[in-house]
């Protein structure tokens, strides 16, 4: 049987050297993500629109006025182009956003309320603050109701906008703003529904909600559902179409009912020796059973979300700009916006009210200590990522068709959104700069962020004991294991002056195996057995393979079946979540790193060089400490 369980070596953490901080051009353009590269075409789409508004608005109105007929035979669906994109194509874009709000509510970050809690409060204030101020402002024009156009953050702008400008280390932050995102889509989806829908008719919703039920139970069906769940989302969203409700919010209905799961261990063995056979007798039945089943191991949704992310990102969203962000600019429009209270409270709205909203409530909640920002989620990187929530853009552009009829009036509201998202990226770019001035490279990564915590931490030794050491580690990588025979004679040499506390790093880019076998010491720790699994993966290095963690749970007495329950829960994998985060904030990116007594230990960490550092950098005991000797 082949060993499966592949491990590089990482880098040596006495020598390793993270290179400049700053890469080359082509560099940086070769690792432009997806967000990051769906945001330049969409900035692009945004640009060329314009350019094309300005240079002749006549052939861009034409042009996308022109009208199309869809369907067979007497069935016809007559469109305008601009019609196909806002109402077919961003059904498939809310259709993702759906995907992902059901997915962070199952096995996300949304899944815990004393996880989510930081981000909901931001998000619910981001929408009301910016509605609050816009009307404020608005007054008295006649378009009051047109509020809903402040009240959406872009995520795919705010994302490759965090990527572009953001601070060193922006993972929390990012996690932040994407949790932040999906309770923002709710909101502003719910508004679409109940404040911007005309001339409703309930009557096919009957048969959209026949054709959800549909979708829901198509789950059970054992092959073939891709042409089930096609068929039934066109139906459902004909149904959405004909009754007046905007049809794209067909694609979030459709979404919520498409099954999540993390993979089961089970679902991976089965893949596992599927290849193992395809492996010793290569034949197209045989691959096409390892194919199947390694596709049927990953839930549907995040099968959707891989599947349709580059359609959305790359196409979609830029040619939904290159639809409607068409905005004349020219002396009269832009006179007529400077003096309209629609433009100005769009842009006060959006860049004030969110910054407003997403900064005070968290200044708010860290104050009354209610939730948890968690260590390097500051206030000022928060202001940023307020900032950055300014940028309302593509949900802001789509209710501009929806709650504007009056064709200036639209210009002038067009106006006001694409000003406040460059005001938005400009000030978010300002903050992050300020931000990593102040707190330097070195500093960030030179005391422990978060402190050591009983009630969280995997302690080993007295809690109160006066000497702390803090190690960020890797269960396949090799330097891990050799210092836990150092560790072992700290222990022995300090005994009960010694509290030893393990996080998580691991180094996937290296280790395969890492994240899934830190998420098994998290599951062995619910039955008070995290020491007894982290020996024993760390022993054992070659041999992480899902039957190789059941096996160690077996030897280790556990309850298997909790154990396997706990191994795909999201309070699991939140917690390995939680470490990475940390140790990415203070820059940790080799392991082993050590903390000693709250600071990070440099050089050697042999048993003798840690002991030194221990006695040497110890605090002095106040009166009221037990002493030792």
């Amino acid at each position: 049987m082949a060993n499966l369980t592949i491990i590089e070596r990482s880098p040596d953490p006495e020598t390793h050297d993270p290179g400049p901080r700053w890469p080359s051009i082509a560099v940086w353009i070769r690792s432009l993500g997806e967000s990051r590269l769906g945001a330049l075409l969409l900035l692009l789409g945004t640009v060329a629109a314009i350019v094309w508004a300005n240079v002749s608005y006549e052939s861009y109105s034409e042009f996308w006025e022109t009208h199309l007929n869809l369907g067979v035979g007497d069935l016809q669906i007559e469109f305008t182009l601009h019609a196909l994109v806002n109402d077919a194509l961003m059904a498939i874009f809310f259709f993702t956003v759906g995907l992902e709000v059901r997915r962070e509510f199952a096995i996300g970050e949304l899944t815990s309320w004393s996880r989510a809690m930081v981000p909901v409060a931001a998000a619910v204030a981001g929408l009301v603050v910016p509605a609050v101020l816009y009307v404020l402002i608005a007054r008295g024009s006649g378009w009051e109701h047109a509020w809903g156009i402040v009240i959406s953050t872009d995520t795919a702008f705010v994302v490759g906008a965090l990527a572009l400008i953001g601070p060193r280390a922006p993972g929390r932050l990012r996690v932040f703003l994407l949790a932040l995102a999906v309770v923002d889509d709710i909101g502003a989806l719910s508004i679409i529904a109940l404040v911007y829908t005309e001339n409703f008719d309930p009557l096919p919703l009957l048969i959209a909600a026949v054709g959800l039920v549909g979708v829901y139970l198509t789950r059970y069906v054992p092959t073939g559902r891709g042409p089930i769940y096609a068929t039934l989302s066109i139906v459902v969203w004909g149904a959405f179409l004909a009754s007046g409700v905007h049809p794209t919010l067909a694609g979030v209905a459709i979404a919520l009912l498409v099954p999540v799961y993390r993979p089961s261990r089970r679902d991976v063995e089965h893949a596992l020796t599927l290849a193992r056979t395809f492996r010793q007798s290569p034949n197209s039945d045989y691959a096409r059973a390892a194919a199947n089943s390694l596709r049927e191991s990953i839930s549907i949704n995040e099968r959707l979300q891989t599947a349709y992310a580059p359609y959305v990102a790359y196409v979609i969203l830029p040619l939904f700009a290159l639809a409607n962000a068409g905005v004349q600019i020219n002396a009269e429009i832009l006179s007529a916006a400077a003096g309209s209270a629609i433009t100005w409270g769009i842009i006060i709205g959006l860049v004030v009210g969110k910054f407003i909203g997403v900064l005070g409530s968290g200044t708010v909640m860290r104050v009354f200590r209610i939730g948890d920002l968690g260590p390097g989620l500051s206030l000022d990187r928060l202001a940023g990522g307020g900032a950055l929530c300014g940028i309302g853009f593509t949900i802001s552009l789509f209710i501009v068709d929806l709650a504007i009829d009056d064709p200036g009036v639209q210009n002038e509201a067009r106006v006001g959104v694409l000003t406040a998202s460059v005001i938005a990226f400009l000030l978010a770019a300002v903050i992050f700069k300020i931000s990593d001035r102040v707190h330097p490279s070195k500093e960030a990564g030179a005391t422990l962020l978060r402190p050591v915590d009983p009630a969280r931490d995997h302690v080993y030794g007295p809690v109160d004991a006066p000497y702390t050491l803090v190690e960020y580690g890797d269960f396949q990588c090799g330097f891990c294991s050799k210092a836990s025979g150092a560790i072992q004679e700290v222990h022995r040499e300090l005994g009960d002056r010694l509290r030893y506390v393990w996080r998580h790093a691991p180094l996937d880019r290296y280790h395969p195996n890492a994240v899934a076998a830190a998420e098994a010491s998290e599951a062995a720790a619910l039955q008070g057995k995290f020491f007894d699994m982290e020996r024993s993966l760390l022993l054992d290095q070659e041999n992480q393979l899902p039957s190789d963690i059941v096996r160690r749970a077996t030897e280790l007495g556990l309850d298997v079946d909790r154990f396997e329950r706990d191994l795909v829960s999201p309070e699991v994998a939140g917690r390995v979540r939680d470490d990475v985060l940390d140790a990415e904030a203070m820059e940790v990116t080799a392991v082993p790193t050590f903390f000693v007594n709250g600071r990070r230990h440099t050089g050697p960490y042999d048993a003798q060089s840690l002991i030194h550092a221990l006695e040497t950098t110890a605090p002095a005991p106040t009166p009221s400490s037990p002493q030792t000797d």
